[in-house]
């Protein structure tokens, strides 16, 4: 059995993997960690977590836990927005240039990420554009959690349809996927380490990796870790 470290941006995610990766993932061999918030920063001695917006805290954070586990078993891993991304992320400045193909721009960046730190145990995952995504897959079962919005249900996946993929919709201040949600369904942005993985739970990976590509790569990847 192989083992995994995964850093989680947010709560929304750290809990998502902790609910639907982890056990899947034990399928094949393959045992995740408590997922662990990503650091993003150091006051006074103590460490800050939740967010990706801070490169230099990051990486700080990823190395000293593969330092701390140097087994030939044990992988890493990240779920981080490409949304909102800091200047200072490997290979960001080049990557501007493949913005009109977010897929080739994404894997740009996880290849400038895993280079950078260096350790081949490391095998990066950035989401395209954000968590949010996932959940236009299935935007109908934002209802279990209010009942009275149809009418926004209807309006997230009238947006859904316009795209090949959910984690094609755009990474706009203001129509990103979570702003998108929100504009919908307000109480989303108190709630969302609740609402977001709840809905991702009622949705299912095996609808979520059909129509996120990307994602489904991922997943593929780490589910041959057993395999190693």
């Amino acid at each position: 059995m192989s083992r995994l470290y995964l850093f989680a941006e947010g709560q929304t995610e750290q809990t998502f993997a902790d609910n639907l990766i982890r056990p899947h993932l034990a399928n094949y061999g393959v045992y995740l960690n408590k997922p662990i918030l990503i650091s993003h920063g150091r006051r006074k001695g103590k460490v800050h977590r939740g967010g990706g917006q801070n490169y230099a805290a990051m990486k700080q954070d990823i190395l000293r836990l593969l330092n701390q586990d140097k087994s030939r078993d044990v992988y890493f891993t990240t779920m981080l927005d490409l949304y909102a991304l800091p200047s200072e992320f490997p290979g960001f400045t080049t990557s501007q240039n493949y913005r009109n193909d977010p897929y080739r721009q994404v894997r740009f960046l996880e290849t400038s990420f895993a280079d950078d730190i260096g350790d081949n145990r490391f095998l990066p995952h950035l989401q395209l554009y954000e968590y949010e995504a996932y959940l236009f897959c299935e935007p109908k079962y934002f209802l279990k959690r209010d009942p009275g919005g149809t009418k926004g249900a209807e309006t997230l996946q009238d947006i859904a349809n316009q795209y090949e993929s959910p984690e094609l919709i755009n990474d706009g201040s203001q129509t990103a996927p979570s702003k998108r949600i929100i504009a919908e369904f307000p109480r989303y942005k108190k709630s969302k380490s609740v609402w977001g993985p709840l809905v991702a739970q009622d949705i299912g990976l095996a609808v979520i990796r059909q129509q996120c590509p990307h994602f489904n790569e991922w997943l593929l990847t780490l589910e041959s870790l057993g395999q190693i």
